[in-house]
């Protein structure tokens, strides 16, 4: 993964700058429950909700379980189709492909539809270094892109930003990327639209080369599917001559049928729409004559691997790949809500990030190593996830993996993982409790001093637990430990005679 947002304080420190940030948690607090209440009534009206979840679910599984073969298939059938297709072991392969591909067209400007892929490798960066211009054509993604900013959103990167930000970025930065703000531009929604549609128009007019992601690959027909609702997609993915297309390889899908169960759960879990206003299909390349074909007459399909086979290999982990993106996770995180996309330090902020960050990039970072730390295990995540990922249940596996280290996957090579520095506490504490709880003498012995020395207990721990208790309250001690209750209130008698 990109060291783009690597060397970022750890999620803690980052958090408790951006909760002081009041702007900031007024925009999200308000971004986040429109999202999530219209999401939950778009959800309501499909009776049979619980059961799509699961076909998805299981398509996903399955298709991991055989993406050495569904993958070869992909190639062939794009190939077949008139594309080229290119492997990428990491973010440097990928961004060397790319960026070769658009030297080789003549041309040093690219025009893009919103792409996590590319911003996971850090494709725009590694453009400008060998002088391409990639502008950002979804309205939030040229709003960050304007504003010399960093996403914080899955599905609204400038959600963190209200109108009157946005409005600011638009009239001092847009003259330096091309057209400028409109005079006497406000903040209302329809100038701002309306602004940032003039100054896109002139660079989807003039592009000879796109670059984009894809929601989904169909193995059968090589078939690439991009949603979005703003239109900047479709004329990307149908304008330029050469369209450069990065996916991760758990994008894929065996068949059209499959579409048909993410093309109603996506749309209704991100933007709460029953079905994107715009979904673009591509196979292969189109010849470029007036009624002959559509589309570049030259296409490329770049297949990201970094890391993903790594994560692959985890039993446990490897549920995130099935991730399609939604944003669902986020929205009702009462983490993300209060701390921000940034705070996460990768572009995969949120709940999901929490997850798919550390296993795509490793745990040897302060920021990745605290991630699976970035929640308060409620489980909401898991239950808005259209495809019902587990994200507790991989959070608390990835803190095992930071505090106890042990065997992992890396590159591709079988590792043991040294445990992350600044838990040796923990694990002192985990090993005594394992101690204990193993030898109920000892277990019944240390109740009962407990229970004797409650009235001397401090309200708060001491050393390291201090993190812990500064911001909860220690459950008291009750007078007596339960067996010795039980003991006296019922002599041992079983109940059931």
């Amino acid at each position: 993964m990109s060291g783009t947002y690597l060397g970022m304080p750890a999620f803690p420190e980052a958090a408790r700058e951006a909760v002081a940030d009041t702007t900031l948690r007024g925009n999200l607090r308000h971004a986040t429950h429109t999202i999530r209440d219209k999401r939950a009534r778009a959800v309501a009206e499909l009776d049979d909700w619980a059961e799509l979840r699961e076909a998805g679910k299981r398509v996903k599984d399955h298709t991991l379980r055989h993406l050495d073969r569904y993958l070869v298939q992909l190639e062939e059938a794009v190939t077949a189709a008139g594309g080229t297709v290119h492997w990428a072991a990491d973010a440097d392969e990928a961004n060397e492909i790319v960026a070769r591909l658009v030297e080789e067209t003549g041309e040093s400007e690219v025009v893009k539809v919103k792409s996590m892929a590319t911003q996971e490798i850090g494709l725009n960066e590694a453009l400008e270094a060998r002088g391409i211009h990639a502008y950002e054509t979804d309205l939030a993604e040229l709003i960050v892109q304007l504003g010399k900013d960093r996403p914080s959103h899955i599905l609204v990167p400038a959600i963190h930003r209200n109108r009157g930000e946005i409005r600011d970025i638009f009239r001092s930065e847009m003259s330096e990327w091309g057209r400028p703000a409109p005079e006497g531009l406000t903040d209302t929604p329809a100038e701002l639209a309306e602004a940032a549609r003039l100054h896109l128009r002139e660079k989807f007019l003039r592009a000879k080369v796109g670059i984009s992601g894809a929601n989904f690959m169909v193995a059968e027909t090589g078939t690439l599917v991009v949603v979005e609702s703003e239109g900047n997609g479709r004329m990307c993915l149908t304008l330029p001559e050469t369209l450069i297309s990065v996916v991760g390889i758990e994008k894929i899908v065996p068949t059209w049928r499959d579409l048909e169960v993410f093309l109603q759960t996506l749309p209704r879990s991100s933007t709460a729409e029953r079905m994107n206003p715009y979904t673009s299909m591509w196979t292969g390349a189109g010849d470029g004559r007036a009624g002959e074909g559509d589309g570049p007459r030259t296409f490329h399909l770049v297949l990201l691997d970094n890391g993903r086979t790594d994560t692959l290999a985890d039993e446990v982990g490897r549920q995130a790949l099935r991730c399609i993106r939604c944003s669902a996770c986020l929205n009702v995180c009462p983490v993300y809500e209060r701390a921000g996309g940034h705070a996460y330090g990768s572009v995969y902020p949120g709940p999901i990030g929490a997850i798919l960050s550390p296993q795509l990039r490793g745990t040897g970072s302060e920021i990745d190593a605290s991630l699976p730390y970035a929640s308060s295990l409620c489980g909401a995540c898991y239950e808005v996830c259209p495809v019902a990922i587990d994200i507790p249940e991989v959070l608390v596996h990835l803190r095992e993996r930071v505090v106890q280290g042990g065997p992992a996957v890396r590159e591709g090579n079988r590792v043991v993982l040294k445990p992350a520095k600044g838990h040796a506490a923990e694990r002192a504490a985990m090993r005594a409790a394992r101690w204990a709880f193993t030898r109920p003498g000892a277990l019944r012995t240390g109740q009962r001093l407990a229970s004797r020395s409650r009235r001397l207990h401090p309200r708060t721990l001491p050393g390291p637990g201090r993190a812990w208790s500064g911001s909860r309250d220690l459950p008291p001690v009750p007078p007596e430990p339960f067996r010795d209750w039980w003991q006296r209130t019922h002599g041992g008698r079983d109940e059931a005679k």
